[in-house]
């Protein structure tokens, strides 16, 4: 696949397949531009105008301006954003969309019509607005889009190429306008709406969302927390899907996501559960993380500075373990809620379960990379030992977590 600027002097039409970012370079293959059909299309144009990144569009600013090819955050950029499943697309749509107060608003029509709304225009900087209601919040457009229609080798409507630029900017009240954000303080003590990591797995948060049903006094979460479970319910009625775009700067980069299951009066559990799986699950990752560093430094005694990221990695099983750790860890939260409310205990037993797994997964793990050593010498034999000994120590120490020793843990 190659890529080619568009030339400066006109605005750019860009291949449809970087819809979901800023780019509006011209995309092909060796057969030609890449063809979408109109629902794809649309879906992309859906994601640019929530979750478009930051940046300058690939127009030039020379015709158009600076207004027009500067491109702002969309509203969903860098936060997790949270849709509650019912059990059908009604009791979604009322879960998700029901006003926290006033009216509900008209939808924003202002591309086509002047009813009600001020269309923005390009003659200065925007001036962010805050949404007139619901519909208005979740009709605005993030960005100016314009879809080019073509014929498909078929005869089938296709698009072949997108323009983008700016679109709306809007003042955001988080209490109003963000029901469903969970909000986490960063370690430099700033307030925040949960945000996709690159580095942390997003089922590791799971009892940050519990905690929201629990706690939250309005929207999204006080409204799962009235629920009540009828006659007949089994399993999960509802699910929390989480979602968030991954970007470095203006690139995006991956989706994170993931469906956690909630039962109504569980949400106690779910959230002792899930933040007991995630403490557990980061304890071994430390404890196989020791223990390669202590084999890399008896197996090399004598390694740079330089090389002893690479030496390390070469031991270090969290890369094997963190796959692995995941669906146990959903089979965690099915189990609690297959208990029910009504039991004594729905946590302690399944927690135990899981913590014997994951350890019993982690050890296994460790002896498949402390076989890379190959026991070559006598310094190999003892870094083996002696990693193999630390990481049994750390698992059974009196500041592990209680459920790696069989005990059940006092929150």
């Amino acid at each position: 696949m190659t890529s080619t600027k568009a030339a400066p002097e006109r605005p750019s039409w860009s291949s449809n397949t970087p819809v979901t970012t800023t780019s509006t370079s011209t995309t092909t293959t060796s057969n030609g531009p890449i063809l979408f059909l109109p629902p794809r299309a649309f879906r992309a144009v859906l994601t640019q105008h929530a979750y478009g990144p930051y940046g300058r569009a690939r127009m030039s600013g020379k015709r158009l301006g600076a207004k027009v090819t500067n491109l702002a955050a969309g509203r969903l950029t860098g936060r997790i954003r949270v849709v509650a499943l019912g059990r059908t697309l009604g009791e979604t749509l009322r879960l998700n969309l029901y006003p926290p107060d006033g009216p509900t608003g008209s939808l924003n029509t202002s591309w086509t019509t002047s009813d009600g709304f001020q269309r923005r225009c390009f003659e200065g900087a925007s001036d962010p607005r805050a949404p007139h209601g619901p519909a208005d919040l979740h009709s605005a457009l993030g960005r100016s889009v314009l879809l080019r229609p073509a014929a498909g080798p078929d005869g089938q409507t296709v698009v072949d190429r997108v323009l983008i630029g700016a679109g709306e900017v809007l003042a955001l009240d988080p209490d109003r306008h963000c029901q469903d954000a969970v909000f986490s303080t960063t370690a430099g003590g700033v307030r925040k709406p949960l945000w996709p990591s690159p580095t942390r797995a997003l089922w590791q948060d799971a009892h940050a969302l519990y905690g929201a049903v629990r706690d939250d006094r309005t929207g999204l979460y006080a409204r799962l927390r009235s629920l009540r479970l009828r006659s007949g319910d089994a399993g999960a009625p509802y699910q929390l899907w989480a979602v968030g775009l991954l970007a470095n700067k203006t690139l995006p980069v991956i989706w994170t996501y993931g469906s956690y299951p909630y039962a109504p009066h569980m949400e106690r559990h779910l959230h002792q559960a899930s933040y007991r799986g995630s403490v557990l699950a980061e304890y071994l990752a430390w404890s196989l993380k020791k223990a390669a560093v202590v084999a890399a430094e008896t197996a090399f005694p004598a390694m740079r500075a330089a090389d002893e990221a690479g030496q390390v990695a070469r031991l270090d099983a969290r890369y094997m373990f963190w796959p692995a750790a995941e669906e146990p860890f959903y089979e965690l939260l099915d189990e609690v809620i297959e208990r029910g409310p009504e039991a004594d205990d729905p946590v302690s037993e399944p927690c135990n379960a899981y913590a014997a797994l994951l350890l019993s997964t982690a050890r296994t793990q460790l002896l498949q990379r402390l076989d890379g050593l190959h026991l070559l010498s006598a310094d190999n034999n003892l870094a083996r030992a002696r990693a193999l000994q630390l990481f049994e120590n750390l698992v059974t120490a009196r500041n592990a977590p209680a459920e790696l020793r069989g005990e059940t843990a006092r929150e």
